[in-house]
């Protein structure tokens, strides 16, 4: 196991160092589409969302809710591009794995009536708390997973 920890650890780390240079170029924002919605936070830890409009060797601009708004790059510490790509397939993902987990909570909730009980009501056995479970937590899940949304980020200060 050790012998695998450590190769391991230096292609993550590779891999990590890779996927950061690629958001660090001001030249990136020229893929960006007008309309495309964006997320850029400034200098004063503020973030404004909108849609992107034009950019320029010097500053960004976009429409935000307030009105056109452009932006500085020397102000700009990062600029995100906001999709709602893949919903379906989150949904799918995380409503089943919220089955599951409703499943195995409602299976593991279930009580045999005692045996000393005169009457006891007990139609399905651990079946329905499982299922009752599984509804539950497919639909919870279904939710969850429809409503994240995947941030691109498209635009890195560069930090000195």
């Amino acid at each position: 196991m050790r012998t695998l920890l450590l190769p391991m650890c230096i292609l993550g780390i590779s891999c990590a160092g890779m996927a950061q240079g690629k958001s660090t170029s001001w030249e990136n924002l020229k893929t960006l589409r007008a309309g495309d919605k964006i997320q850029v936070a400034s200098m004063n830890s503020a973030k404004v969302t909108g849609d992107f409009v034009a950019v320029s060797d010097a500053a960004i601009s976009m429409q935000g809710k307030a009105g056109p708004l452009t932006i500085q790059k020397q102000d700009v510490t990062s600029i995100r591009l906001m999709k709602n790509k893949h919903r379906l397939r989150n949904a799918l993902i995380v409503g089943g794995i919220g089955a599951g987990v409703g499943a195995g909570i409602g299976a593991a909730t279930f009580h045999p009536c005692p045996p000393t009980q005169a009457f006891c009501f007990q139609i399905g056995g651990r079946a329905v708390p499982a299922g009752l479970g599984a509804v539950i937590g497919l639909l919870g899940g279904a939710t969850i997973g429809a409503l994240s949304t995947e941030h691109e980020t498209v635009y890195r200060m560069n930090p000195r």
